[in-house]
């Protein structure tokens, strides 16, 4: 899996892999994630642990809980002491859809976390497992009705399982959903043939694209995307209306201060406005960043139109 880490800015050597250390006695942020290591969200999470300290004057580690499409992690966080020692580093399917689809027991998706810093959002695209032996999307939709297929993802309710749902439903198939605790172990498997697609977002699947180790068929987005300039979007396959980007969010529990989240917020804007790390978002194809107040404002939009839409394509929680 080393290449769905080649993004990432190198992490200090320690006795504690990820922890960037600036003091040896004060307890460290936490940067918790909600899906297992080498996904996109951990990726991401360890760029900026690489960075957050000099800028936050803070030790910072990365703690990976994945598991229930990212409730696991979303709880930890919400009754962790708001004291801006413990952030989530959500996305849109574990903050807001995944709620949507199985409503968590013991806490609520718009009460229980304060939004930071929307880092960005990305594009996903379609990968198929090369022994499959299709080209485009409508060389697998074909297939698709002939025979029994299957796709990975990181869980139900995850922005990799919605999209290939809306595949199912755009185009009258029934590609079988094969849920794990996050994008990494689901891309395992695909190279290892034990299930034949995925979407996820650009930054991790493009290392593997590039390298020819998987089979791009589709981006599911309105533009194509400058890194892979020859994929099609999912509108020129014919599948209109099929679009994905995934957004990136960091989150603390409801009640933090507004004094320490405006303290990290500061820190995470300085970080991503370094010329590395800004380019480095660029290239995997990162846009659309956010403060509290814009991100406070895109989240209640989403949580007012994605009932209905998760609705209409029929899909339940696991």
């Amino acid at each position: 899996m080393k290449r769905l880490r080649g993004w990432l800015a190198g992490a200090c050597a320690t006795a504690v892999p990820v922890l960037i250390a600036t003091s040896c006695f004060a307890e460290p942020v936490k940067i918790v994630v909600p899906f297992a290591a080498g996904g996109p969200v951990d990726q991401l999470a360890r760029l900026l642990a690489s960075e957050l300290p000099a800028k936050l004057g803070e030790d910072v580690i990365v703690d990976d809980r994945g598991g229930a499409g990212g409730a696991i992690a979303a709880e930890f966080v919400a009754r962790a002491n708001p004291d801006g020692k413990t952030v989530l580093l959500g996305s849109l399917g574990a903050m807001v859809i995944g709620p949507i689809l199985k409503a968590p027991a013991n806490y609520d998706p718009v009460k229980s976390f304060e939004p930071v810093m929307l880092v960005g959002s990305v594009p996903s695209l379609i990968v198929v497992n090369k022994e499959l032996g299709v080209s485009t999307m409508a060389e697998l939709i074909a297939k698709a009705k002939q025979q029994k297929l299957s796709y990975g993802s990181a869980g139900a309710g995850t922005t990799m399982n919605i999209a290939i749902e809306m595949v199912n439903a755009a185009a009258g198939v029934k590609i079988t959903h094969v849920p794990y605790r996050g994008a990494a172990p689901a891309i395992t498997d695909l190279l290892g043939g034990h299930v034949d697609m995925l979407n996820a977002d650009l930054p991790v699947l493009l290392p593997l694209v590039k390298a020819g180790s998987v089979k791009a068929l589709a981006l599911f987005a309105a533009e194509r995307a400058p890194q892979l300039p020859d994929l099609p979007t999912t509108e020129e396959v014919g599948l209109p209306g099929v679009i994905m980007e995934n957004w990136y969010g960091v989150f603390v529990p409801a009640g933090t201060p507004a004094p320490v989240r405006d303290k990290l917020e500061q820190a995470l804007d300085a970080v991503v406005a370094l010329p590395a790390i800004k380019q480095r978002l660029i290239d995997n194809g990162l846009h659309g960043m956010l403060g509290h107040d814009g991100f406070a404002a895109a989240l209640k939009q989403q949580f007012a139109e994605w009932p209905q839409r998760v609705k209409t394509l029929g899909i339940a929680g696991e």
